[in-house]
């Protein structure tokens, strides 16, 4: 089910919002550093119409406002302070992928009022130097797509299915990559996300620290794992020795391995042990 997509006040930026209509509770989702919206299409039409599910563009991605500065945790959560409101769906059950659960760890912490369960989606722990280069080294080809322009969007798609942490490539993965892209007049395309807007973010994300406001989050916290590296045993997000520090901090989280996931496809694939694990903790 395709969602309907609005455009919502953010903190002097315009925000593309995608909304699954449904009942029950609001789920408000943020996806990772040079995602977008799209990300939450296969887990979305699995709470729904039980749930209401909203998926934003971080500014910078996708099809929000995208200012040549501004790309910080603080200034995203200031977005969403925005866009909840706007939306008047407060409060909300937040779930973030990546950078989206480093964003939800200090938004739950400045905004308790907002958030009634943080669901932690492969991210929020604090990575040592060497951990965060190797991270970055495997997310590389996702981020080398940006800045450039591509023949066509065969030309362009080809290359992201060689992508072995995207394997086994799904139908509706090709709708996720058309959104990013803007369809030039010649029949070139070319990824919406400038390259500053990753560049500014990655620099502030080795400034910022979200472990700071670990102790600070008074709602319940679910922290969904991948036990799997993208292209290699041990570049995860949430490596054994980084989880233990980050459960120490948090109080009542609790930790779910998703077996046979990694970083992308935890978010990305059809998995049915996570959706029962989702409904579970959003239900409860």
């Amino acid at each position: 089910m395709a969602p309907e997509f609005i455009k919502v006040k953010g903190d002097g930026v315009k925000i593309q919002v995608a909304v699954w209509k449904g009942n029950g509770k609001n789920i408000f989702c943020v996806h990772g550093i040079s995602s977008n919206c799209r990300v939450w299409d296969n887990i979305a039409k699995n709470l729904i119409p039980e749930h209401t599910v909203y998926a934003m563009d971080l500014r910078g991605r996708g099809q929000s406002d995208k200012p040549e500065k501004g790309y910080s945790l603080k200034i995203h959560c200031k977005d969403i302070k925005n866009v909840i409101d706007n939306l008047n769906i407060k409060p909300v059950i937040f779930m973030g992928h990546s950078l989206g659960a480093y964003i939800g760890i200090v938004f739950g912490a400045l905004y308790p009022e907002y958030v009634e369960k943080l669901i932690l989606f492969d991210g929020g722990a604090k990575l040592s130097p060497l951990q965060t280069m190797k991270v970055f080294e495997s997310i590389k080809l996702s981020l080398d797509r940006l800045g450039k322009v591509y023949s066509s969007f065969e030309e362009y798609i080809s290359i992201m299915k060689k992508a072995p942490f995207l394997q086994p490539w799904q139908d509706y993965f090709d709708e996720y990559y058309k959104y990013e892209v803007e369809f030039l007049e010649d029949g070139k395309v070319k990824p919406r996300t400038p390259p500053y807007v990753i560049e500014e973010e990655s620099k502030n994300l080795k400034k910022e620290s979200a472990d700071e406001y670990y102790e600070k989050i008074r709602c319940p916290v679910y922290i969904l794992r991948a036990t799997e590296g993208m292209l290699s045993d041990d570049d995860l997000l949430l490596p054994e020795k980084a989880l233990k520090k980050m459960l120490k901090k948090i109080p009542n989280a609790k930790v779910f391995n998703i077996e046979g996931t990694n970083h992308y496809s935890i978010a990305f694939h059809p998995n049915s042990e996570r959706d029962k694990i989702l409904k579970k903790i959003i239900n409860e």
